[in-house]
């Protein structure tokens, strides 16, 4: 029906579960902090606050050594805490101020991302999923702005 081989369905498969193994947490990962726990919301606080000052070693020191970002449905793919820090860096380096808005997706705690327009509105770009373990950050999935209402977020925010 889809005229696909077996071998080429074999062959996704395999692709398919050693991306997910990537992503899976370690089994001597510390647990991640209970769902709406102080722990939870104090990493969730820091994060926030790290990037919306643009504080890169304060955002640096949250990830595990590890950390792995994507992005679908893009190819983009960060793993490790200096290439992520670099990633990071680019972003905050242009000048651009954010806004993050704090949510649930999932039962993960996640954001909402704003950029800081010249006219005071903050404007959509973008929406991180957050996955920790302990009290670090081992991985995020950023998703196109597209996905703020799904969440109950506006497309944009008022200007202060």
């Amino acid at each position: 029906m889809l005229d696909s081989t077996v071998e080429s369905v074999t062959s996704a498969l395999k692709r398919a579960r050693a991306g997910l193994q990537r992503r899976l947490p370690q089994p001597d990962r510390e647990p991640a902090p209970a769902s709406g726990s102080p722990s939870e919301d104090a990493i969730v606080a820091k994060f926030v606050s790290a990037y919306q000052s643009a504080d890169l070693d304060a955002l640096v020191a949250l990830l595990t050594d590890d950390v792995f970002i994507s992005m679908p449905p893009m190819p983009f793919e960060y793993q490790g805490r200096d290439v992520v820090a670099r990633f990071f860096a680019s972003i905050f380096g242009a000048g651009r101020r954010f806004d993050l808005v704090p949510t649930r997706a999932n039962g993960q705690p996640a954001v909402g991302a704003y950029l800081r327009g010249p006219a005071g509105v903050r404007h959509g770009i973008g929406f991180f999923v957050l996955t920790l373990t302990g009290d670090r950050i081992c991985a995020m999935t950023r998703f196109e702005k597209g996905v703020l209402p799904w969440f109950g977020l506006p497309r944009s925010l008022p200007s202060r």
